[in-house]
């Protein structure tokens, strides 16, 4: 360990309960760089104190300082979830906090893994830290991405969204921005514990700087002509909207708004817009497909599919261009919304206390690409779906153009449809296309491939969005090779790391 390291062992020894709570604090005040508060600078500096643990304490003490800092970032930045179970989903009060509390808890594990490993395979060595540090912090973040089922939200390099750092989205996705930050964060532990400050300028500055220049360049082309596309968001309350006298009014709030529109190429409405199963509403999409074919357009629509032959219910996305009805089916479900990991017994317990138990069915792996009326192929995501943004490049380079459908009512006034949103955006920089976001209650919104927002509907009304979005081809570097350009190298260097201190045993 280098001289001027403050001997933060010592320290923790003596207060390790306010060593918790101050990684706790610190932690919970990360959330404020995401959306809506989006303090984008906060993060870098936030790192700093997890960096720092990982190198200057022994393996169990940074795990331990590593979880509360993940408790608090979960705690905070997630607290939404006792707004979907319990206010909104209306379940007993010590279901909502015991679901989010296990959820919070799971995450901090995650951080606490992050540093024990970066004590174990840093040895107190700043240098080493810089390099290894940020592949074992990023390269957690991917797993618990996709590790049973995987919850990739409040990853580090969303909340760069609207900063220089966004420039590398299109090269290296969402784990490329956080390993840079993460760098510029090991810039600042240089200046500390070495004051090499040459050095530690540079680790802070160069990733911002690049990442500015990266900005300019285009990653894809325009196709085709404009397409005038409208997004109808119904503003049905989620309290409503399953009840049966609202369902009339439902279906004519959004046909109404649809005959309004006279001149869009492409009209999309929100996930399970039509709050019913397909073929209780035939009827109403033969009308639908009626004025497709009349006006000589696509519509765009969520509604539950149900599979008579199997038996199976489908949250899914119908496209109607006058002529056929295409369909792709939601495949990452969401546990304990959309299906429920639980054994028989826990399943009849949550039906004898009329708790939802029913499991909706995931689509399939390969689905074919939705193709509009004028030839347009379209990539959807249902929901949280598109946090997932390596599964949606299957849709690359065939899509022209992403939709994503979801229903983020169920998260009320809460950070949660703007930390959504703040997702869509990296989905459009990574893959260099518009991103059309219809939702029930908001945000509803047009980006541009750069990730900018170019119009947005206000939350918990009735509107309608107008914008003419441009058709996009081509692939971004980060769209050719998915996570693996940078989780790949990350991995190496952590087994490098591993391989030295077996052989300095």
């Amino acid at each position: 360990m280098a001289k001027s390291t403050p001997d933060l062992q010592s320290l923790y020894d003596k207060r390790p309960a306010i060593a918790a709570l101050l990684l706790f604090i610190l932690g919970a005040m990360l959330t404020a760089s995401f959306a809506p508060f989006n303090l984008y600078l906060l993060a870098p500096v936030l790192a700093v104190p997890v960096l720092l643990a990982g190198l200057s304490l022994d393996p169990r003490s940074a795990a331990r300082c590593a979880f509360w800092f993940g408790f608090g970032l979960f705690l905070s930045g997630t607290y939404w979830l006792y707004v979907s179970v319990h206010v909104i989903g209306m379940a007993p009060l010590w279901i909502a906090i015991t679901l989010m509390l296990g959820l919070v808890f799971i995450m901090a594990i995650f951080f606490a893994v992050t540093g024990w490993l970066m004590s174990r395979l840093t040895g107190g060595d700043s240098m080493r830290l810089i390099l290894v540090g940020p592949a074992v912090w990023v390269v957690m973040e991917w797993l618990r991405g996709w590790f049973m089922s995987g919850f990739p939200w409040l990853s580090l390099g969303y909340s760069q969204i609207d900063s220089p750092l966004a420039g590398w989205a299109p090269l290296l996705g969402i784990y490329g921005v956080s390993w840079l930050l993460l760098i510029s964060a090991g810039g600042f532990v240089l200046a500390i514990t070495r004051r090499s400050y040459p050095l530690a300028v540079a680790l802070v500055l160069l990733p911002w700087l690049l990442g500015e220049g990266l900005k300019y360049p285009q990653w894809t082309r325009p196709v085709g002509e404009p397409m005038l596309t409208t997004i109808i968001q119904g503003g049905v309350p989620q309290e409503r909207k399953w009840l049966p006298e609202q369902f009339a009014p439902t279906l004519e709030i959004y046909h109404n708004a649809l005959v309004a529109v006279h001149d869009s190429a492409l009209v999309v409405w929100p996930e399970v817009a039509i709050p019913a199963l397909v073929d209780m509403g035939n009827a109403y999409l033969s009308v639908l497909q009626d004025d497709a074919r009349t006006r000589g357009r696509t519509l765009v629509l969520g509604i539950l599919e149900h599979d008579l032959a199997e038996q199976r219910i489908y949250n899914s996305v119908l496209l109607l261009d006058g002529e056929s009805q295409q369909v792709y089916r939601k495949r990452h479900l969401v546990p304990f919304g959309e299906y429920f990991p639980v054994p028989d017994f826990v399943r009849e317990w949550m039906r004898l206390l009329s708790l939802p138990n029913n499991d909706i069915s995931a689509g399939g792996a390969e689905q074919p690409i939705l193709v509009a009326a004028d030839g347009t192929k379209i990539g959807v995501a249902i929901c949280y779906e598109d946090a997932y943004g390596a599964e949606l490049l299957s849709a690359l380079p065939d899509a022209a153009v992403l939709i994503n459908v979801s229903n983020d009512a169920w998260f009320g006034d809460s950070i949660a449809p703007h930390q959504h949103l703040q997702i869509a955006r990296m989905r459009a920089l990574e893959s260099g296309r518009w991103v059309v976001r219809a939702t029930n209650n908001g945000v509803s919104a047009f980006i541009g491939p750069n990730g900018k927002i170019a119009a947005t509907a206000p939350q918990f009304e009735f509107a309608t969005l107008e914008w003419a979005i441009q058709p996009r081809a081509g692939l971004t570097p980060y769209a050719r090779t998915g996570n693996c350009s940078v989780i790949l190298p990350l991995c190496l260097i952590i087994a490098w790391a591993a391989r030295r201190k077996q052989h300095n045993l």
